[in-house]
Order: structure tokens, then C-alpha cells, then sequence
């Protein structure tokens, strides 16, 4: 069985730093494309950040660019996204996805953390 599931996520002040976890098993952890995504209250879908397979690139939204980190553990089949400087408008749900193309496309979805960023 397929799992992704998320951690780390919480209430923090404007300013503050949040490192959220993703935890996989079921499925070839190494061989996937992992990405974060979120969706604030009232919006639709934003993709924050992507590292590939190798974990040797990584992509972020200009919204999180400089403030965010994501990195894997491919020992503990885990990505990560370190977030600091964060910011109100960086309220909303997280969610881990890993994605592979070739040679069938695979999709998967964790649960979501909830961010909130308030004073």
C-alpha cells in the first residue's frame, strides 16, 4: 500500500520557521520525482517546490524562493521542506506528492499538514 504521509506542520508567527516532513513507503521512493504543493483557504492548488528523482535539482515558486528548502533522505524515503521568513500568505495546506512518467505514470498524494502563519 501506498503512503504519504505528512508532519510538521502548525501555528507560527510572521517571521518564524517550519520544516515539514513526508514519510513514503508502498513504492519505489528513489525512482520518483517529489514535490510539495499547497492550498490556502478559498484557492485553488499552488505548487511550492519539486526535487527530482536524483536529488540533485530542485525547483521552488518564485512565492518561496530564497525562504524554502527541499530537500530528501533516500536511507528514510523522506522529503522535507525547511520554510523560513514565513509569511501569512504562506497559510494553508501542505501536501507531499511523488510522480514518476516513465515507463507508466504513477501519482500519489499524502493527507495534507495544515500551516498557519499568524501573529
Amino acid at each position: 500500500e501506498v503512503q504519504l504521509v505528512e508532519s510538521g506542520g502548525g501555528l507560527v508567527q510572521p517571521g518564524g520557521s517550519l520544516r515539514l516532513s513526508c514519510a513514503a513507503s508502498g513504492f519505489t521512493f528513489g525512482s520518483y520525482d517529489m514535490s510539495w504543493v499547497r492550498q490556502a483557504p478559498g484557492k485553488g492548488p499552488e505548487w511550492v517546490s519539486a526535487i527530482n528523482s536524483g536529488g540533485g535539482t530542485t525547483y521552488y515558486a518564485d512565492s518561496v524562493k530564497g525562504r524554502f528548502t527541499i530537500s530528501t533522505d533516500n536511507a528514510k524515503n523522506a522529503v522535507y521542506l525547511q520554510m523560513n521568513s514565513l509569511k501569512p500568505e504562506d497559510t494553508a495546506v501542505y501536501y507531499c506528492n511523488a510522480q514518476v512518467l516513465i515507463p507508466t505514470v504513477h501519482d500519489y498524494w499524502g493527507q495534507g499538514t495544515q500551516v498557519t502563519v499568524s501573529s
